[in-house]
């Protein structure tokens, strides 16, 4: 059963300007991603992908992409993720975040998010691998996300 976000996805991905329109309500959904403006580009079980524009907003003191706005990337592609692939009757939690930053983020940012299948039922720890690349390819940041599945109660 497809949860309401992966629902939300496949019923705008398609529609123009849907992409944007699904963004901006998966932000007001969990308003802390808002600040970052993320552009979603792909959700589906196991992978999620979005942009994470390079503007004024999100840069640090010698403008690149601050390193807490592209966690915060990497944070709304996994949760992304978790919700379109979460088990019926499942929950998740983020239990923690383990990531390298690896190279100036002086670009938009494409955030991705991705898990293994059997990860969701052999849990309850499920990790999540984060990456976050430049422009032209590099990767800046990444990581792994560590959720805790859970019943539902």
């Amino acid at each position: 059963m497809a949860t309401q976000v992966l629902a939300m996805w496949e019923r705008l991905r398609t529609v123009p300007g849907g992409p944007r329109l699904f963004s901006f309500a998966f932000s007001r959904r969990a308003p802390y991603f808002g600040s970052i403006r993320p552009r979603f580009v792909q959700v589906s079980p196991n992978f999620a992908a979005l942009t994470l524009p390079k503007r004024r907003a999100v840069q640090n003191h010698i403008g690149t992409v601050h390193a807490i706005a592209v966690c915060n990337g990497l944070e709304a592609a996994m949760g992304a993720l978790a919700e379109a692939t979460v088990p019926a009757g499942k929950r998740w939690l983020p239990k923690g975040m383990d990531v390298a930053y690896l190279a100036k983020s002086t670009s938009d940012l494409t955030c991705t998010a991705e898990t293994d299948p059997a990860a969701w039922t052999a849990g309850p720890d499920v990790p999540v691998r984060v990456t976050a690349t430049r422009d032209d390819g590099t990767v800046v940041v990444e990581g792994t996300i560590n959720l805790w599945v859970t019943d539902k109660k």
